[in-house]
């Protein structure tokens, strides 16, 4: 039986959007999602029902319209210069996606912390020749931060617990999630490559 998620934030889950082989694109919120299926561009649907709709009342039937949200959409035609494009995918580095990659642990202490006393750090320092890339920073906590400061962790014996990586397409696309629900986790999974420490985080 499918489940049905009513959620008293509609907001708070987003569906999935791939395009018609399956490949993730993006997250849609439920107006958008209502918009692609009232314009007949979805191919495809399964998955969790998010939330229900509800429309006008038909002048004819009298019975009113009903619209399920689901959690994964495929939408029709596939773009090749896109799928090209994933091969050499580099995510854009920021804060919030970093922080979420490394699960707001300061990759020194160990410790997990609130947003706000967490920093990114550079493994090998800028000063050094270090570049602000996915494969040279982690989360640390200003604290631990202050103390390595601009030196190397073998320089500051400091051990560092992880070592740094750029996600693909997709799992990017998981680090934009928000509430993402167990079935939508699963496909996202599929995408990820083989050695992807974020599969270890989600195997039963």
């Amino acid at each position: 039986m499918e489940k049905t998620i009513f959620s008293k934030n509609q907001g708070a889950h987003q569906t999935l959007r791939t395009d018609a082989t399956g490949m993730p694109l993006e997250w849609l919120n439920q107006e958008q999602v209502a918009k692609l299926i009232s314009l007949d561009m979805v191919q495809y649907a399964f998955g969790t029902t998010l939330t229900r709709l509800h429309g006008g009342i038909n002048a004819l039937s009298g019975k009113q319209s009903i619209l399920d949200i689901p959690a994964i959409i495929g939408t029709k035609g596939k773009n090749h210069h896109f799928h090209k494009k994933l091969q050499g995918y580099v995510p854009p580095l920021n804060n919030p996606t970093l922080f979420k990659r490394d699960q707001n642990l300061c990759l020194y202490c160990g410790q997990v912390h609130q947003y706000k006393q967490l920093s990114r750090d550079h493994v090998t320092p800028v000063s050094q020749g270090g570049k602000d890339v996915w494969e040279n920073v982690v989360t640390s906590c200003k604290r631990c931060n202050n103390h390595k400061a601009d030196r190397t962790p073998l320089q500051a014996n400091m051990k560092l617990l992880a070592i740094p990586f750029a996600p693909n397409y997709a799992e990017y696309i998981y680090l934009q999630g928000k509430h993402i629900i167990a079935d939508q986790m699963h496909f996202l999974m599929n995408h990820f490559p083989r050695q992807s420490p974020f599969r270890n985080r989600f195997m039963d």
